[in-house]
């Protein structure tokens, strides 16, 4: 006889190693060799032993892809989190992620981790909060995973023009991708000011304004 228990923990952990990518009823039954039926009902056994526990990581079934995400009761301390001024500046996996995201756009998670060599999820989940990176659409590939893209507030995080200030991508070979995003996170690294310089940054440019603002004419009296 199976042992729910353990293939409903499996699947726990099938789904953290997934991602945001999620895993579908078939991904599943392939994997631990089941009826997709049967995959999908300990798929659904499954989040709703995690939501009668209130637990604080919940599972979502989106487009099709069952997924980990965190409990909606607790935002407003993931909010708290997001922008405490102690983890306000990026990491060095981040920015390394950030730097190939925005020299490979539009770019999926698995082909970050081709390049770093390492997993990507919990930087990519860092930018996506951050509001440096964004789900720019699907590939088409296989499972149809995210492509991922720079936002607006990423050229102002890093006072960029615009993306064509990045290093020249003209003449680059799979061979030195490496070498380049290497550039790249340099340039970025050396450029970087945490989000609490940012509102510190635009306080100023407000004041400076409100300073420089043309005085109103004086009545002249008349005698």
């Amino acid at each position: 006889m199976a042992d729910y228990s353990k293939l409903k923990s499996i699947i726990e952990g099938l789904l953290f190693m997934a991602g945001d990518e999620g895993l579908t009823a078939k991904q599943l039954s392939d994997i631990l060799q089941l009826d997709a039926a049967v995959a999908a009902d300990l798929a659904k056994d499954l989040m709703k032993d995690l939501k009668s526990k209130k637990r604080g990581i919940q599972m979502s079934l989106i487009a099709g892809a069952y997924r980990l995400t965190t409990n909606p009761d607790h935002a407003a301390y993931f909010e708290r989190m997001a922008y405490s001024p102690t983890r306000s500046s990026l990491s060095q996996a981040a920015l390394e992620t950030l730097s190939i995201v925005a020299y490979r756009q539009p770019i999926t998670r698995v082909e970050i981790e081709e390049i770093r060599g390492v997993k990507c999820d919990r930087a990519l989940q860092s930018l996506v909060s951050k509001d440096l990176i964004e789900e720019v659409g699907r590939a088409e590939q296989i499972g149809r995973p995210i492509l991922y893209g720079t936002t607006k507030s990423f050229l102002d995080y890093f006072g960029l023009s615009g993306l064509d200030a990045l290093p020249e991508p003209s003449a680059m070979t799979n061979e030195d991708l490496e070498d380049q995003t290497q550039l790249l996170f340099e340039r970025l690294e050396g450029r970087q000011m945490t989000i609490e310089d940012m509102s510190l940054a635009d306080l100023d440019t407000e004041l400076g304004e409100e300073l420089h603002v043309a005085p109103e004419p004086e009545t002249v009296s008349e005698n």
